[in-house]
């Protein structure tokens, strides 16, 4: 019974001794020296300008010539007639002078920004009327010469009361048009028209009616009238403007850019502000007019409504490259660039292997901005593994490191790592052993502290593919071939709060015309 109970008591006081032990260890471990270095100087950021980028679509709207040529055979009048003054009245009374003429089809060419629409004239000029009192007596004056002098009364007064002749007109038509168009969104043809007739004469008792001067005055009139009808319903046409505004509404939207990881959902924000256009050109093959629209383009955290007013104005440029350009700048808030460096840092021990005589572990990041750089602040503890009792120590160890895009993977990294000198007080604490494990974090930042931008991208291009897809049309005569084909990584910048990526969409938009509906 005795040794029962000196067995026990042993047993008792070997627990308590045990359990005061790892008590002690405890709270030396929570005793332990923590390393008060001082962080460096930071240097404060101004604020980021507006998260806005400029971007610009240019469209060429190319008009097949063939297509106006089609259009101008259609709308213009083939027959042509009128009536002319009497040239010769002293001979001829009662006269009437008529013309009719057909044009043939039309020819379109176009060359150094000028579009010429040509056709043929045929036709003929017809004169009716009857022998003036005066063209009688010299007619009975050359019978007495011949016949002998009192013929003229043997055979009576005469009289010729319907005398009809006719002479053919042939020439053609040429009309030229300068588009140029106005800032108030109409577009002015500055048509010029020319008519050439071949050189013809009627003879009319003797006296010759020359058929050109008779008759080019009135076709030039008439042609004139027809031009300046043309004229006016093409400068008055208000059909530029309504289809510029029915895509400058289009234009103006809010696109949903899906989230990826820990970023919030995103939108980007496409508000025009300017509409442009360059000069039409005219080669052989089409009349082309560059139109297009600058835009300011934003990322949000939440949905917007833009508000566009169309401008009474279009703003006339120098002739410009075409395509489509879309800045999407991104602001990640450094809140969570912070929760990416803490997943993929905070609890990991190195040496990873555990090959060293001292084991550190990341028990907590902070990032902030400073200059070009970002100061990572790495709370870390070093315990010591040569002794059974394993002490440690907490310090704090503070990283330099820049921010840099890699364009070709489209992520965000870490370059050019380095240790803030004023680490070197924790290692006095940590000891040496503690900071040859340094080496090791900075690889881990360089290789784990990565934003990967593809996601983002990737959804960016997507959707902003399919916004411009919307202009995509095919139709009777008119076709719209629109597309996003990239989008890369162009820039970073930052503040004390804000990471701001900016990337660039890149496409092509092009409006082909082969057919007009009305002229």
């Amino acid at each position: 019974m005795r040794l029962a109970l000196n067995f026990k008591t042993i047993l008792i006081a070997v627990a308590v001794l045990a359990a005061s032990f790892f008590i002690s260890l405890k709270a030396m471990d929570w005793l332990s020296p923590r390393a008060t270095n001082s962080a460096p100087p930071v240097a404060q950021l101004p604020p980021l300008p507006p998260a806005s980028k400029s971007s610009i679509v240019v469209a060429p709207v190319a008009i097949a010539i063939s297509a106006i040529r089609e259009q101008a055979e259609k709308a213009a009048p083939r027959n042509f007639a009128g009536k002319a003054d009497n040239p010769i009245s002293q001979i001829l009374e009662n006269a009437d002078i008529g013309w009719s003429a057909v044009r043939g089809p039309m020819a379109a060419a176009g060359d150094k920004d000028v579009l010429t629409i040509s056709t043929p004239l045929s036709g003929k000029l017809n004169v009716t009327g009857s022998l003036s009192a005066k063209a009688t007596g010299a007619l009975g004056d050359a019978l007495g010469s011949v016949l002998g002098g009192d013929a003229a009364k043997r055979i009576g007064a005469v009289n010729i009361k319907n005398l009809n002749a006719s002479a053919e007109i042939k020439g053609n038509v040429i009309v030229t048009s300068r588009p140029k168009l106005a800032a108030n969104w109409h577009l002015e043809p500055n048509l010029g028209a020319q008519v050439n007739l071949g050189d013809t004469n009627l003879n009319v008792s003797g006296a010759k009616v020359n058929v050109p001067a008779q008759v080019k005055p009135l076709i030039d009139k008439n042609v004139g009238e027809q031009i300046n009808i043309v004229s006016e319903r093409i400068r008055n046409d208000p059909s530029l403007r309504e289809n510029a505004e029915l895509q400058w509404a289009k234009a103006c939207r809010t696109i949903p850019l899906q989230g990826s990881g820990s970023l919030p959902p995103l939108w980007l924000e496409m508000k025009p502000t300017r509409a442009i256009a360059a000069q039409p050109r005219v080669d052989a093959q089409n009349v082309t007019l560059l139109l297009g629209l600058e835009l300011e383009t934003r990322v949000t955290s939440t949905p917007s409504k833009p508000d566009c007013p169309f401008p009474d104005k279009i703003s006339i440029v120098p002739p410009t490259g075409t395509g489509v350009s879309i800045g999407v700048p991104i602001d990640v808030p450094f809140t969570e660039i912070n929760k990416l460096i803490a997943a993929q840092m905070v609890g990991h021990t190195y040496p990873e292997d555990g090959s060293g005589p001292v084991d550190v572990t990341v028990k907590s990041v902070n990032v902030v901005p400073s200059g070009d750089r970002l100061l990572i602040s790495l709370l870390v503890r070093a315990k010591e593994k040569k002794s059974w009792l394993g002490l440690g120590a907490e310090a704090t160890v503070h990283i330099w490191g820049r921010p840099m895009l890699d364009q070709a993977q489209q992520t965000l990294r870490l370059a050019d790592i380095q240790l803030a000198v004023e680490s070197e007080a924790a290692f006095g604490l940590l000891g040496a052993a503690a900071r040859a494990v340094v080496p090791q974090m900075q690889q881990a930042l360089v290789q784990k502290a990565t934003l990967d931008l593809k996601p983002i991208a990737a959804n960016a291009r997507e959707k902003i593919a399919a916004a411009i897809a919307d202009y995509q049309k095919s139709e009777d005569g008119l076709k719209v071939d629109a597309k996003i084909d990239s989008l890369t990584l162009a820039d970073i910048a930052f503040d004390s709060k804000t990471l701001r990526v900016v990337a660039e969409a890149g496409g092509s938009l092009n409006v082909y015309v082969t057919k007009l509906s009305g002229m």
